[in-house]
Protein backbone atom coordinates (compact mmCIF):
# COMPACT_ATOMS: atom_id res chain seq x y z
CA UNK A 1 0.00 0.00 0.00
CA UNK A 2 1.52 3.43 -1.04
CA UNK A 3 2.49 6.06 1.90
CA UNK A 4 -0.14 8.54 0.92
CA UNK A 5 -3.08 5.76 1.18
CA UNK A 6 -2.01 5.17 4.49
CA UNK A 7 -2.16 8.39 5.67
CA UNK A 8 -5.42 9.73 4.13
CA UNK A 9 -7.67 7.87 6.24
CA UNK A 10 -5.70 9.75 9.88
CA UNK A 11 -5.94 12.95 7.82
CA UNK A 12 -9.98 12.11 6.68
CA UNK A 13 -10.63 11.90 9.83
CA UNK A 14 -8.54 14.60 11.51
CA UNK A 15 -9.86 17.07 8.98
CA UNK A 16 -13.51 16.18 9.80
CA UNK A 17 -13.10 16.56 13.63
CA UNK A 18 -11.24 20.01 12.83
CA UNK A 19 -14.49 21.12 10.58
CA UNK A 20 -17.09 20.03 13.17
CA UNK A 21 -15.14 22.30 15.78
CA UNK A 22 -14.98 25.05 13.84
CA UNK A 23 -18.47 25.10 13.29
CA UNK A 24 -19.07 25.50 16.87
CA UNK A 25 -17.05 28.66 17.20
CA UNK A 26 -19.99 31.26 18.08
CA UNK A 27 -19.37 34.36 16.11
CA UNK A 28 -20.35 36.26 18.82
CA UNK A 29 -16.94 35.54 21.24
CA UNK A 30 -14.51 35.85 17.96
CA UNK A 31 -12.66 38.73 20.27
CA UNK A 32 -13.06 36.22 23.36
CA UNK A 33 -9.67 34.74 25.10
CA UNK A 34 -9.34 33.20 28.00
CA UNK A 35 -5.84 34.99 29.05
CA UNK A 36 -4.22 38.06 28.36
CA UNK A 37 -1.19 36.09 27.23
CA UNK A 38 -3.76 33.99 25.15
CA UNK A 39 -4.81 34.32 21.18
CA UNK A 40 -8.08 35.27 20.45
CA UNK A 41 -10.88 32.59 19.76
CA UNK A 42 -11.08 34.32 15.93
CA UNK A 43 -6.95 34.08 15.63
CA UNK A 44 -6.80 30.34 17.26
CA UNK A 45 -9.82 29.39 14.94
CA UNK A 46 -8.28 31.33 11.86
CA UNK A 47 -4.76 29.02 12.76
CA UNK A 48 -7.34 26.01 12.39
CA UNK A 49 -8.41 27.27 8.76
CA UNK A 50 -5.03 27.77 7.73
CA UNK A 51 -3.13 24.95 9.27
CA UNK A 52 -3.98 22.30 6.24
CA UNK A 53 -1.99 24.40 3.73
CA UNK A 54 1.53 23.28 5.93
CA UNK A 55 0.11 20.20 3.89
CA UNK A 56 0.80 21.85 0.60
CA UNK A 57 3.54 23.26 1.70
CA UNK A 58 5.48 20.18 2.91
CA UNK A 59 4.87 18.05 -0.43
CA UNK A 60 5.35 21.32 -3.20
CA UNK A 61 9.14 23.18 -1.59
CA UNK A 62 11.68 21.43 0.05
CA UNK A 63 12.02 23.60 2.93
CA UNK A 64 10.42 26.82 4.12
CA UNK A 65 12.29 29.61 6.29
CA UNK A 66 9.99 31.11 8.42
CA UNK A 67 12.11 34.33 8.48
CA UNK A 68 11.32 34.86 5.13
CA UNK A 69 8.40 37.31 3.74
CA UNK A 70 5.54 34.97 3.26
CA UNK A 71 2.20 35.56 0.81
CA UNK A 72 -0.59 35.71 4.05
CA UNK A 73 -4.13 34.48 3.15
CA UNK A 74 -6.99 36.61 4.21
CA UNK A 75 -8.13 36.26 7.74
CA UNK A 76 -11.56 35.21 7.99
CA UNK A 77 -13.90 37.44 9.86
CA UNK A 78 -16.86 35.44 10.16
CA UNK A 79 -17.57 31.28 11.11
CA UNK A 80 -18.75 30.53 7.37
CA UNK A 81 -15.53 32.49 6.47
CA UNK A 82 -13.56 30.02 9.00
CA UNK A 83 -14.87 27.45 7.19
CA UNK A 84 -14.66 28.21 3.47
CA UNK A 85 -11.21 28.90 4.03
CA UNK A 86 -11.03 25.05 5.69
CA UNK A 87 -12.51 23.18 3.67
CA UNK A 88 -9.98 24.86 0.68
CA UNK A 89 -6.90 24.57 2.69
CA UNK A 90 -8.00 20.85 3.48
CA UNK A 91 -9.01 19.86 -0.31
CA UNK A 92 -5.56 21.09 -1.52
CA UNK A 93 -3.57 19.31 1.01
CA UNK A 94 -5.78 16.28 0.73
CA UNK A 95 -5.28 16.45 -2.95
CA UNK A 96 -1.35 17.06 -3.02
CA UNK A 97 -0.66 13.89 -0.45
CA UNK A 98 -2.96 11.78 -2.76
CA UNK A 99 -0.78 12.60 -5.38
CA UNK A 100 2.12 12.03 -3.60
CA UNK A 101 4.70 8.93 -4.08
CA UNK A 102 6.75 7.08 -1.49
CA UNK A 103 9.54 8.61 -3.17
CA UNK A 104 8.28 12.18 -2.66
CA UNK A 105 6.85 11.45 0.87
CA UNK A 106 10.37 9.76 2.03
CA UNK A 107 12.54 12.87 0.85
CA UNK A 108 13.82 15.04 3.47
CA UNK A 109 12.12 18.52 4.38
CA UNK A 110 13.81 21.19 6.35
CA UNK A 111 12.16 23.83 8.67
CA UNK A 112 14.77 27.06 8.71
CA UNK A 113 15.22 30.35 10.70
CA UNK A 114 17.12 32.51 8.80
CA UNK A 115 18.62 30.37 6.62
CA UNK A 116 19.63 27.96 10.14
CA UNK A 117 17.74 24.64 9.73
CA UNK A 118 15.73 23.65 12.54
CA UNK A 119 14.74 20.50 11.79
CA UNK A 120 15.12 18.17 8.54
CA UNK A 121 12.33 15.29 8.10
CA UNK A 122 10.91 12.82 5.93
CA UNK A 123 7.99 14.96 4.28
CA UNK A 124 5.73 12.18 5.83
CA UNK A 125 7.01 13.04 9.25
CA UNK A 126 6.57 16.45 9.11
CA UNK A 127 3.01 15.74 7.99
CA UNK A 128 1.82 13.91 10.74
CA UNK A 129 3.74 16.30 13.28
CA UNK A 130 3.17 20.00 11.74
CA UNK A 131 0.17 19.80 10.16
CA UNK A 132 -1.89 17.15 11.74
CA UNK A 133 -0.67 16.75 15.32
CA UNK A 134 -0.10 20.55 15.32
CA UNK A 135 -3.90 20.82 14.14
CA UNK A 136 -4.73 18.40 16.71
CA UNK A 137 -2.99 20.40 19.73
CA UNK A 138 -4.42 23.84 18.41
CA UNK A 139 -7.90 22.16 18.26
CA UNK A 140 -7.89 20.71 21.52
CA UNK A 141 -6.98 24.49 22.62
CA UNK A 142 -10.23 25.64 20.73
CA UNK A 143 -12.26 23.07 22.39
CA UNK A 144 -11.57 24.54 26.15
CA UNK A 145 -12.24 27.42 24.52
CA UNK A 146 -15.52 26.72 23.67
CA UNK A 147 -16.08 24.88 27.20
CA UNK A 148 -15.12 28.24 28.80
CA UNK A 149 -18.09 29.74 26.44
CA UNK A 150 -20.37 26.96 27.08
CA UNK A 151 -20.37 26.07 24.03
CA UNK A 152 -21.20 21.97 23.19
CA UNK A 153 -17.91 20.44 22.59
CA UNK A 154 -18.16 18.16 19.78
CA UNK A 155 -17.02 13.96 20.39
CA UNK A 156 -13.88 13.06 18.74
CA UNK A 157 -12.01 10.23 19.90
CA UNK A 158 -14.86 9.44 21.96
CA UNK A 159 -17.88 11.03 23.99
CA UNK A 160 -17.56 14.62 24.91
CA UNK A 161 -19.51 16.00 28.05
CA UNK A 162 -21.97 17.26 25.68
CA UNK A 163 -22.14 14.75 23.21
CA UNK A 164 -22.45 10.90 24.11
CA UNK A 165 -22.86 9.34 20.72
CA UNK A 166 -20.16 10.11 17.89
Amino acid sequence: MPLSEALLPEFDQEMAHTRRTIERVPEDRLGWKPHEKSPTMLWLAGHLATLPLWGVVTIEKDSIDLAAPMPRPPEPGTRQELLEAFDRNAAAARTLIAGATDERLLQPWSLLMAGRTVFTLPRIAVLRTMVMNHLIHHRAQLCVYLRLNDVAVPAIYGPSADEAAM
